[in-house]
């Protein structure tokens, strides 16, 4: 084979790898994703769910249980924002608790994952704090969802 044969094919054949080893990267990162249960990294990744699939996440999480199955997935900001428009009193309180409870389970997923990979203390005390913060705010959110029969 000449010398030019060669430099010719060889782009090809890295291509070709690059795409397997991207597919490759790609699916353990999703695989870790919904196997961990981290609804944040899933919802900023763009994953959108519906409110209907919103609860049952909110129930199946909080049975314990893993949700692989529900990758139709979560609302973004913007989605969270929508689902509140237009609506007023109860309506409204109810599509705002159950938006609020899923951004805050986003913040504390992201935190514990930044407990463990960040670098800097600074930034795990601040993990810490968020943590302690959201899930005390969920908590309260939760509590009037029970109260007001939501």
């Amino acid at each position: 084979m000449k010398g030019g044969e060669k430099m010719k094919r060889d782009p090809l054949v890295y291509g070709v790898i690059g795409v397997l080893l991207g597919g490759i990267i790609v699916w353990f990162m999703a695989t870790s994703v919904v196997n961990n249960n981290m609804t944040g990294m899933m919802q900023m990744m763009g994953m959108r769910f519906t409110n209907q699939e919103q609860s049952s996440m909110m129930n199946k999480q909080n049975e314990g249980e893993n949700f692989q199955n529900m990758m139709g997935m979560n609302s973004s900001m913007d989605d969270m924002m929508g689902s509140m428009r237009g609506k007023t009193g109860d309506e409204f309180d109810r599509a705002f608790i159950s938006s609020m409870i899923i951004h805050h389970q986003g913040a504390i997923d992201m935190a514990k994952e930044a407990k463990i990979s960040a670098k800097h203390d600074e930034i795990k005390k601040l993990a810490e704090d968020i943590i302690s913060a959201q899930m005390r705010e969920i908590d309260q959110m939760k509590m009037w969802q029970n109260a007001w029969e939501y």
